[in-house]
């Protein structure tokens, strides 16, 4: 067929549909950026994750035997991932457990990770590696997860973590992770001064209930007393005597 004789027509199919003619004009999301190259290619300029869709190429001819046909193309634009938020901690201690965080959500496809401690790549599984064997670590390379279910001395270092995909790969800023042993004798005299101190809480508490009770009663017996206290008499023969009066 001559170019007289045909029709070239492009469609995006997607929530709104891209027209592009063989007078190279386009409109829509694609306006301005799309392009009808002789015969019937079409250049899409600083293409992005919007432009994923199934593109159909129809060709329309009127004098042919067959008057129109198609074609279907894939389309799917890769991203690049940006620079993904790690989080390490800065120091744990011995025999804890800790937790490293990488993420990272602009990449298409999503993105894989990968941690590095002192710019040494980690295995997925530690137990493939005599370096790392006694580690034991877990990591999951889809949710950007490294958990240490024990941590040892040796875990210590500087760690970043690579996020990437097909379309490449980037990596966020080296964290310290310091590892301190365990301080026996530190948490013995904070549990101590704990301990010293509920203890003179509750002899406070006990002094004061006691003063108020016993201030009470004494009160009361004073009362008693004052009713029923015996009237003292001298005798000469005798010491004092006591006597009593009734009230």
């Amino acid at each position: 067929m001559t170019k007289k004789q045909s029709t070239t027509l492009c469609l995006k199919q997607a929530k709104q549909s891209v027209h592009v003619s063989i007078v190279r004009k386009a409109t829509g999301d694609l306006e301005h950026r799309a392009v009808l190259r002789e015969p019937a290619n079409l250049l899409i300029q600083n293409a992005s994750r919007s432009d994923s869709a199934l593109y159909r190429c129809e060709v329309a001819a009127i004098d042919d035997q067959k008057p129109f046909d198609e074609i279907l193309i894939s389309l799917a634009v890769r991203v690049k991932p940006v620079a993904p938020r790690c989080s390490v901690p800065e120091s744990v201690t011995v025999g804890s457990t800790a937790e490293l965080r990488c993420a990272e959500s602009q990449a298409f496809p999503p993105a894989h990770y990968q941690w590095y401690r002192n710019s040494e790549e980690l295995p997925e599984d530690p137990k493939t590696s005599t370096r790392f064997y006694n580690s034991s670590y877990i990591m999951n390379t889809e949710t950007g997860s490294l958990k240490f279910r024990i941590v040892k001395k040796e875990d210590a270092g500087e760690y970043y973590c690579q996020a990437r995909n097909e379309a490449g790969s980037t990596k966020c800023t080296p964290q310290l992770m310091e590892v301190y042993d365990l301080d026996i004798m530190g948490i013995f005299f904070k549990v101590l001064a704990g301990v010293t101190a509920l203890v003179f809480v509750t002899v406070g508490l006990c002094r004061i209930q006691k003063q108020g009770y016993c201030s009470c009663k004494d009160h009361g017996e004073s009362e008693g007393i004052f009713a029923t206290s015996p009237h003292l008499s001298y005798d000469h023969k005798a010491k004092w005597k006591p006597t009593e009066t009734r009230v």
